[in-house]
């Protein structure tokens, strides 16, 4: 098994690398060339999940067992126990809002895989449109218009053993930023592109205790152009591990759980970050979480917590996050799950 998640490593890694030569111009020898903000389609960066955002997305080594997990590396999707639903709201920077949601079914008892479903929705608002003009006040009102941007997929995750599980995801991504005017005559043109994109991942439970280790190459896609220039979506490669340290203790308890995680990220759009994340847990009942990102610019602290039931052989959760983006504003996250 450890071969196996050797091999599916360096696959990873070079189907990364082979993007990475064929989207950016790396200058020459005596004047490397470092190109960053290159990408678009930067909503789906945007993490829908509060848990998830509590925890400054070091998500790739948590073994979710959720279809939430389709958005962070799909192979914690394997470990679901039937099926589960999960909505999510965000708040984002400049009143920007975020809809989302995903949902996952293990048939047989997971002898099968878990097949799963995700869906994001963005409303931009509404923005008022100008042209350049000769007149009195240099433009003239073309009127309001509100951007859009979709991603709906499909995923797949299977254990291939009881230590290592992989999972992918397809989607299909459309933005729409509204029609430019070209003209004094208002003749239009429409500002939309649309690609596939895709997701991989893999989980490996190493066996000491609750140790896991996780890989996972997110937003790899084609080239799509607005007018002249091309771009990928936001890749992301991230590689992170996770344990509860009461596992590490001699006193067992099921009434406390303390997950750690820490996760790097190598992203197209911005320099290397490190995340680092915290959640304790008290009788699987309420959970408090925090954590914190660097190097960042704007993005700060973030907290959250959630709220466990059990009724009737359903399993309801509620969770909340905070997230401090400095003289952008604070980001809210809501979101509520039903297991089944």
């Amino acid at each position: 098994m450890k071969t196996y998640f050797l091999y599916t490593l360096l696959a990873a890694l070079s189907l990364v690398q082979v993007q990475a030569v064929y989207g950016q111009d790396s200058g020459t020898a005596d004047n490397p060339r470092e190109k960053r903000a290159q990408t678009g389609l930067q909503f789906l960066s945007v993490s829908m999940s509060p848990r998830a955002a509590a925890l400054s997305d070091a998500m790739v080594a948590v073994d979710l067992g959720s279809s939430m997990a389709m958005f962070y590396n799909p192979a914690g999707m394997a470990s679901l126990q039937g099926g589960d639903l999960a909505l999510g709201n965000v708040q984002w920077i400049a009143d920007i809002g975020f809809n989302g949601g995903s949902v996952a079914y293990s048939p047989a008892d997971g002898q099968y895989g878990t097949f799963g479903f995700t869906v994001m929705a963005v409303d931009y608002g509404e923005l008022e449109g100008t042209i350049r003009s000769d007149n009195e006040i240099g433009y003239i009102d073309t009127g309001s218009f509100s951007p859009t941007a979709l991603a709906i997929g499909i995923g797949y995750a299977t254990s291939l053993s009881d230590r290592f599980s992989i999972g992918g995801t397809a989607r299909y991504v459309r933005q729409d930023l509204g029609d430019s005017i070209m003209d004094a005559d208002m003749s239009s043109k429409s500002n939309t592109v649309s690609t596939p994109v895709f997701d991989f991942g893999v989980l490996y439970r190493t066996g000491f205790r609750s140790f896991n280790i996780g890989l996972a190459v997110r937003n790899f896609s084609p080239s799509v152009t607005y007018e002249e220039e091309s771009f990928e979506a936001p890749l992301l490669l991230s590689i992170g591990a996770s344990i509860d340290v009461m596992d590490l203790s001699n006193t067992v308890s099921d009434a406390h759980s303390l997950l750690v995680t820490a996760e790097a990220g190598h992203p197209r759009s911005y320099s290397e970050q490190i995340r680092l994340g915290g959640e304790y847990r008290f009788m699987n009942l309420v959970s408090l979480r925090a954590g914190y990102v660097f190097p960042t610019d704007e993005q700060g602290l973030s907290a959250g917590a959630g709220l466990n039931l059990e009724l009737g052989g359903l399993r309801f959760g509620a969770d909340y996050a905070y997230t401090a983006f400095g003289d952008l504003g604070n980001v809210d996250r809501l979101g509520i799950r039903i297991g089944f």
